[in-house]
């Protein structure tokens, strides 16, 4: 049985990254484990916008240091030809007077409060940034300038090469079927290529976290959740590189849009999406009835799109947490193992410094930021990380 310090299991974006920060980290003998190809999974759906708005304050922080990393990539990965595809457009989001707008208050004054560049927008200057929409119903306007896009499989695949230049060995297509575990201590993995000794495994499984539940007889609340995304194309109405990501809280289904290139934009929900009963990242079927609904609510907001013509779509998968937010950390009462699952939709924003953080604490070293809040014990103890606006992907 060949001996590791440390196996990674998932090679998306998060896995990655872990691999990479061992790899700084002094650990040198590190494997990372997946059922298929880097980045091929869950992290090829990504709609790769990146923003520090989050209304839990613990996410604010971690996706700081992240844009951090986004803003510096090359260097970052020490490679001067990486890029993470960033385009920096800046991030606007918009409630109504309804239920939203104290909420989306107290959000944006936490921000500030921790050191984010932010801006409140009147209708005027939010139409400046963003012509083609109109705020006839905007209450309130936030503008984040440092935010934008890029690309998820870029970063993986980046963080993979920059992790197999300093060491890290990473092997596609091969499937862990079981954790082994020896008196309460993680000894190894065994894969359809036999066995691996290492003392210390990084889970990041994603939507396939349940079979983790299943080695370990834990419980670990997550579901796999489909979520849909369209890409309209308006020849009158062109959403432009410049043009901000654009949160639209007033919307039912609080609704998120970017540039698509060309003249195209891609929008999606921010609501519940649809639970699957297992694991899976084949594409799912979008009813019309979908598509004509999410096309009236971006004629409200985008009036020339009410003629717009639906030039793509496809589906992602969640992994979605009880409060739509990660576990990160040491699973109680199995030493060795730590995990980081239940990104809800958020783990690219977040995968820098989620990767680092992982890393740190499964080589027993002080963490960036705590993950005390994000223990897995807070689905029992009821110290959930629920954000302001409820359940969705905008926590």
């Amino acid at each position: 049985m060949k001996s590791h310090d440390v196996i990674v299991i998932g090679a998306g974006v998060i896995g990655t990254s872990v691999a990479y920060q061992l790899s700084r980290l002094g650990a040198r003998n590190v494997l990372v484990l997946d059922r298929g190809s880097i980045g091929a999974g869950t992290t090829s759906q990504s709609s790769g916008i990146l923003r520090t708005h989050y209304s839990v304050k613990e996410n604010v922080e971690l996706a700081r240091r992240s844009w951090d990393v986004f803003n510096n990539f090359s260097a970052y990965v020490e490679d001067e030809e990486a890029s993470c595809g960033l385009v920096k457009s800046g991030y606007m989001i918009v409630a109504a007077d309804d239920d939203k707008l104290e909420p989306l208050r107290a959000s944006l004054g936490q921000q500030r409060s921790q050191g984010i560049p932010l801006e409140l927008l009147d209708a005027k200057q939010a139409a400046e940034l963003m012509p083609i929409a109109q705020f006839d119903d905007a209450a309130l306007i936030g503008y984040e300038p440092e935010a934008g896009f890029a690309d998820a499989y870029l970063v993986a695949t980046s963080f993979a090469r920059a992790a197999r230049r300093a060491g890290v060995t990473i092997r596609e297509n091969v499937n862990v079927n079981r954790l082994l575990i020896e008196r309460g201590k993680v000894s190894g993995v065994s894969t359809d290529e036999g066995d691996f000794a290492a003392a210390t495994v990084v889970s990041t499984q994603n939507i396939w976290t349940p079979e983790l539940a299943g080695w370990t007889g834990r419980s670990l609340p997550v579901v796999p959740e489909r979520h849909a995304v369209l890409a309209l194309e308006c020849p009158g109405a062109h959403y432009t590189f410049s043009m901000p990501v654009f949160k639209d809280l007033a919307s039912p289904g609080m609704l998120y849009y970017r540039c698509y290139g060309g003249n195209q934009m891609l929008v999606s929900e921010g609501v519940v999406g649809e639970k699957l009963g297992t694991a899976e990242t084949e594409q799912g079927d979008i009813p019309m009835d979908y598509v004509i609904d999410v096309g009236a609510q971006v004629a409200d907001r985008f009036p020339a799109y009410e003629s717009a013509a639906l030039a793509a779509s496809w589906t992602g998968v969640y992994d979605v947490t009880p409060d739509w937010n990660p576990v990160l950390g040491r699973l109680p009462g199995i030493e060795g193992l730590v995990v980081g699952y239940g990104f809800s939709g958020h783990g690219f924003k977040l995968s820098p410094t989620v990767g680092r953080v992982l890393a740190q604490e499964a080589l027993g070293l002080p963490t960036d930021v705590s993950l005390r809040p994000y223990s897995v014990e807070r689905f029992e103890t009821g110290a959930l990380l629920t954000g302001r606006y409820g359940l969705g992907a905008v926590s």
